[in-house]
């Protein structure tokens, strides 16, 4: 093919049946589209996963709207970033072309008063012409803004208050409580006219059965209310505390002018300045810069710096790319796409990238950090500056697609389906029992019809509607009416209380999830280290070693804040010097707007580090020195360097000092000295001996294996510049070559500094809290091995028995593989998002509750696929917060801690109150059943509006006593809840039963017990059985603080306020109805030793609760058939951390696959369905552990993968 330039490489012409597929921006194979038809997309397999090659045939076709002036539609201007389309871009003319058809300037940049008179179709800007069409005037940034959008995703559609109200609403408990209250309500309002009552003394009680309905429709009201105006206030904060980030100034060029603009107001055909330290806010093309780098981790996952470069040399690369496959041998050219031919029409292009073309591409010659002119938004610039023209904007732009995608309902939590389950439940039991009370109460009735019949009609209607009325307060005595109430409080004070600790819950329910959350899948940078690179050892010289916070054992290191004491003073000067000057980092502000260095994290920690042992400000040193030339950072050399002009011994005199630092091992080996830590007035220096040598290289292996970044810093002294018998050219300005700075070994070494990332205080306690609560901790990473290795063992992560696993290797495991390695993985290194999300999506199936760290664009969906996510307050991408459930406003992993502990103590607040509130209702039930079985007119022996104050009052007040309780470290020392675990534990159960026969046996002794000498139908004795009544159930609150086996229950018990108050107010409205309420309640005041009987019995809650608890799970074995039920109700109690290598806690599938393997072994029959995944629980551990830390190497031959995992436990049939 002929070129059309010297400046273009032969593959770009201009006629589009002579393109040329080749290797595209970032090494990702694209295509352009062709005349041809062309299939919508092609599926490319790279090793970094498959990629779908946008080849639709509409991208290089004009398009119709007479609307738009532009040469592009959005979604031609999108198909350029996802995947990078270099190909398309050359289609489309490179950056002029696009500049042209967007009507921008990239030298002036927009002008915003200008009209936009003239329209240009596509097929001018493909074909290099100049044609173009009238079009009526219109202003510049309206029509952009018409055609493009704007820089605003549009606001989520908030709930309002009344759409919240109706979500709560559809509870099924609050149905059930609303159709129970509504017939309690029309009951008591037919009853309070046509049904008059009498007392005893013949006194006509005021008619207020309506109350009863009345009330339980407040109490609904209230749930609805608290827990829709909670929301709305907590989906209002989450948008206050986004709305500063996203509004920021931005600096452009318009009108020639370089001026700062809102980020909202960015348009299509901007052009932006890009500087270090900015998050990029729109999709665009590299105009021109110097050596600018972007970290595109947030939105691809890669964590690899991205060089920016001009269009143009882009395409000289990728073609060189094509070059070089072409001189391949014939074997290797299947590793790439095949290109369209254009003698054999559309055939050729809908072969394109079938599975008989290609195969996996060669490592060395794909990679997503190869140089692209393409600005993804959401990408953050690490160094250099530069223009970009704008593409895409708002909904258009990477960023924007992304966080439009995220934009989901969310699921049900595992206590909202246990609790709607629940609520059926009582409504069939409840049902049931009306029912079967109904037709006991009109058997009787009829029967009694053989004494005579009722002369009027409306008797029998009233008497019939009396045993109605009474079924309908069975009905609503049973209906646990506190429920939703305690559920709402709960987490209304726990996510309120949790925002005090560093937990902002945007999913209300997420906290309770947490608190069963079986697995943490954490990211390493950020959350477990300080996400700031911090010089955290060294050696000066040869000898004088330094520590950050060194251990007692290590008497010879010497702590930081030692070295400015211990080192000389020269060789301190030198070393501050050679630092300061020898960087590229500058002072300049954080994303808070805080002062900090900004660039290269290496260069910042040694900077850091200058400013803890004594320099002076890095700033005034660079002011003092004329610099001679700077030798930037390069990867091929490894190091960087820069010469300074010095003042000499003599007045006259001047030195050129050139200081250098990089690889250490690179260095050291052109270093022929050592400083010396003489004293002095001067930095002395020693010849470098191998004895030195040796103790260097030992103390960089050391280092090494500590997972530091080790660097060098040296210096060298030269009389002239350019150098004596150096290589450099003549001229003005000499360009001395790196070569001559080393040559002849004539470096001095100052000394060797380790670098790492550090961990966050607090992080190994935390992971052990995690680990001893039976959570298991993983880290997920994108680092490499060692690192993600030496990073988990410090922060107790990877333990013995444990394995490391990269991430390519992960995912191409076959599901039983997955199932056989979860349960002992521990760090999944080199991990993408795509590898993340794998893993959290296996080990849901698995049964797993799982919580997620993450802080990219890229973490999103794991992060919205978890049952928890937690996104980074600090350091977290918008797309991140949007997509996950709890912001860690301190982006720390201790707070993943307490929101465990948060999440435990709203699960035991809500079953606390659940015990409470079943021990009311079965008992309220029982007692109304039987009595109005017994009675001759059909009364229970508790009156509706005191059954109202028992049910419903107290059980409001209960439900803010129980469910506020704090959290204490006590919840860390049990094991999560799987998803199987009842709602109801047998305990609770055995709770519920005890109690309740209990206040049975009391209220029908002291009813019809005869002991009190009391009638039956005395107002005296009714009022001492409600009161007896009231003090039981005032008494259990206090019992049911404890859910569990222990027999404390006043246990941090005057740490909860709520709970005192709660208990001596119910006291003091009890004594006021009793005295003062007699004719609403029906009840009469009575003396002393009546109060006493009903405290003292009603005291009698605790010493039953304490026998209770002392009755042996097991005792009810019997009661459950199946094994599983019975796992679930009797299962072993909690014993403390388990060992990694055999975790399974909160799974019911790794139990299966335990049960599984014994019947592998016995052959049975019954597990066919399974047998896959217990051959591979069985054969892969043993294989994965066969090796020490060292690493073992598998062979999978299905998938003819090498699997590179590493273990420390020899044991293979630990799992």
């Amino acid at each position: 093919m002929a070129s059309d330039s010297n400046d273009k490489p032969p593959a770009i012409v201009t006629h589009p049946d002579e393109l040329s597929s080749y290797r595209g921006a970032g090494g990702e194979p694209t295509l352009v589209g062709t005349a041809t038809p062309s299939p919508v997309t092609s599926t490319v397999k790279t090793d970094q996963g498959e990629i779908k090659v946008d080849m639709r045939e509409d991208l290089v076709t004009a398009h119709k709207d007479s609307d738009n002036p532009f040469a592009f539609k959005p979604s031609q201007l999108e198909a350029l970033m996802d995947p990078k389309n270099l190909d398309l871009l050359i289609k489309y003319g490179g950056l002029e072309g696009v500049a042209r058809g967007l009507h921008a300037d990239i030298h002036a940049g927009l002008s915003p008063t200008t009209e936009i008179s003239s329209s240009i179709p596509l097929d001018s800007i493909m074909n290099a012409s100049t044609e173009s069409s009238s079009f009526e005037a219109v202003n510049n940034i309206e029509q952009r803004t018409q055609v493009f959008g704007t820089n605003i995703l549009p606001q989520i559609k908030g709930k309002s208050i009344f759409q919240l109200m109706f979500l709560a609403f559809r509870d099924k408990t609050l149905i059930l409580l609303g159709v129970a209250s509504i017939v309690s309500l029309a009951v008591g309002i037919y009853e309070t006219i046509d049904i008059p009552e009498y007392d005893a003394e013949g006194n006509r009680i005021p008619g207020i059965k309506w109350v009863e309905g009345l009330v339980i429709i407040c109490a609904i009201a209230i749930v609805v209310l608290v827990g829709s105006i909670n929301d709305f206030q907590k989906d209002k904060q989450f948008r206050k505390l986004n709305a500063k980030k996203e509004d920021r100034q931005v600096k452009a060029t318009r009108s020639g002018k370089t001026e700062m603009i809102s980020v909202h107001d960015v348009q299509v055909g901007d052009v932006l300045y890009l500087e270090p330290g900015e998050v990029v806010s729109t999709d665009g093309i590299f105009i021109e810069g110097h050596n600018l780098k972007c970290d595109e981790s947030a939105a691809t996952g890669e964590s690899d710096a991205v060089r920016k470069l001009d269009w143009r040399a882009c395409a000289q690369k990728a073609y060189q790319l094509q070059e070089h496959h072409a001189s391949s041998p014939e074997k290797d050219k299947s590793d790439y796409l095949a290109p369209p031919s254009p003698n054999k029409g559309a055939a050729s292009s809908s072969s394109v990238g079938t599975a008989s073309t290609r195969q996996e591409p060669p490592k060395a010659q794909l990679s997503r950090s190869t140089p692209d002119p393409f600005i993804i938004s959401g990408s953050k610039v690490l160094e250099g500056v530069g223009t970009y023209l704008v593409t895409s904007v708002g909904v258009h732009s990477y960023h924007g697609r992304t966080m439009m995608a995220l934009r989901t309902e969310d699921e049900m939590t595992p206590l909202q389906i246990k609790l709607n389950g629940l609520a059926g439940m009582i409504t069939k039991l409840g049902s049931a029992a009306a029912i079967l009370m109904l037709i006991a109460l009109l058997i009787r009735y009829f029967v009694n019809f053989r004494h005579g019949v009722p002369t009027e009609a409306t008797k029998i209607v009233s008497d019939v509607m009396s045993i109605l009325i009474l079924v309908v307060t069975v009905i609503v005595v049973a209906v646990p009416e506190g429920l939703p109430l305690a559920v709402t409080l709960a987490l209304a004070y726990a996510t309120r209380r949790m925002l005090q600790d560093n937990n902002l819950v945007r999913v209300l329910a997420s906290c309770e999830t947490m608190g069963n959350a079986t697995t943490v899948c954490s990211d390493k940078t950020g959350t477990l280290t300080q996400n700031k690179m911090t010089v955290v050892a060294g050696t000066i010289g040869s000898s004088f070693r330094f520590r950050r916070d060194p251990s007692d054992s290590q008497t010879d290191v010497s702590d930081v804040s030692a070295v400015a004491d211990k080192v000389p003073a020269p060789v301190n000067e030198l070393i501050h010097q050679g630092i300061a000057i020898n960087s590229s980092a500058f002072q300049g502000k954080d994303e808070a707007g805080n002062p900090a260095i900004v660039g290269n994290k290496t260069e910042t920690a040694l900077l850091s580090f200058t400013s803890e042992t004594g320099s002076e400000h890095f700033g005034t040193l660079r002011q003092r020195f004329e610099i001679e030339q700077v030798f930037p950072f390069s990867s091929e050399r490894k190091a960087m360097a820069t010469i300074i002009k010095v003042p000499g011994e003599k007045p006259s005199q001047m030195i050129y000092r050139a200081h250098l630092k990089g690889a250490s091992e690179i260095m050291v080996e052109h270093c022929s000295r050592v400083v010396s830590l003489d004293q002095g007035d001067h930095a002395q220096s020693r010849p470098l001996t191998e004895a030195d040598r040796t103790r260097i290289d030992h103390i960089i292996q050391t280092y090494a294996s500590q997972s530091l970044r080790t660097i060098a810093v040296a210096y060298r002294e030269f009389t002239q510049w350019p150098p004596a018998g150096g290589t450099a050219a003549a001229g003005v300005e000499p360009d001395v070559p790196y070569e001559d700075l080393v040559q002849d070994r004539g470096l001095t070494l100052l000394g060797i500094i380790g670098i790492e990332d550090p961990l966050r205080p607090g992080v190994k306690d935390a992971v052990r809290a995690c680990q001893q609560a039976g959570v298991f901790v993983r880290m997920v990473t994108g680092d490499n091995v060692m690192t993600a290795k030496s990073i988990a063992r410090q922060c107790g992560i990877y333990t013995t028995g444990g394995l490391v696993m990269e991430g390519p290797v992960f995912r191409h495991l076959a599901p039983s593989e997955m199932d056989a390695v979860i349960p002992r993985l521990q760090v999944l290194a080199r991990s993408s998002p795509e590898d993340k999300r794998i893993l959290v999506e296996r080990l849901k199936e698995l049964g797993e509750i799982v919580a997620v760290t993450g802080d990219g664009t890229n973490d999103g969906p794991a992060l919205k696929l978890a049952d928890v996510g937690f996104s980074m307050g600090i350091a977290g991408t918008e797309v991140a917060k949007e997509a996950s459930s709890i912001i860690l406003m301190d982006d720390n992993f201790a707070s993943i801690v307490r929101a465990i502990m948060w999440g435990r103590c709203v699960n035991d607040g809500v079953r606390k109150f659940l015990e409470f509130q079943l021990t009311v209702n079965v008992t309220a039930v029982v007692l109304t059943f039987i009595s109005g079985v017994a009675s001759e007119e059909q009364k229970s022996v508790l009156t509706a509006v005191q059954l109202l104050w028992v049910n419903l009052i107290m059980d409001t007040l209960a439900a803010l006593a129980l469910a506020t309780d704090p959290p204490t470290e006590e919840l860390l020392q049990r094991g999560p809840q799987p998803k199987s675990a009842p709602l109801i534990s047998l305990q609770m159960w055995k709770m519920i039963i005890g109690q309740s026969i209990f206040q049975i046996i009391v209220t029908f002794v002291l009813l019809y017990g005869g002991i009190l000498n009391y009638s039956p139908e005395d107002t005296v004795l009714q009022t001492i059985v409600f009161n007896t009544f009231v003090f039981c159930q005032i008494f259990n609150e206090i019992n049911c603080r404890r859910i569990d086996r222990k027999l404390n229950v006043f246990h941090n018990i005057w740490a909860n306020k709520f709970f005192i108050g709660v208990f001596f107010t119910c006291i003091f409205l009890q004594a006021i109805i009793v005295n003062f309420a007699g004719v609403a309640f029906q009840v009469t005041q009575i003396d002393g030793p009546s109060w006493a009987i009903a405290i003292i019995v009603g005291m009698f809650a605790l010493p039953v609760g304490v026998v209770v608890r002392l009755i042996p799970d097991s005792a009810f074995g019997f009661l459950f058939r199946n094994p599983a039920t019975r796992q679930r109700y009797l299962g072993g109690d909690y014993k403390g951390p388990l060992v990694p290598s055999i975790y399974m806690a909160g799974n019911d599938t790794y139990k299966n696959v335990e049960q599984d393997i014994t019947a592998f072994k016995e052959g049975a029959e019954q597990h066919d369905g399974r047998r896959d995944s217990v051959a591979a629980s069985i054969v892969i551990p043993s294989m994965v552990a066969a090796a020490s830390s060292t690493g073992a190497v598998l062979n999978n031959n299905s998938s003819r993968e090498k699997l590179q995992v590493d273990g420390e436990n020899n044991d293979s049939n630990k799992h």
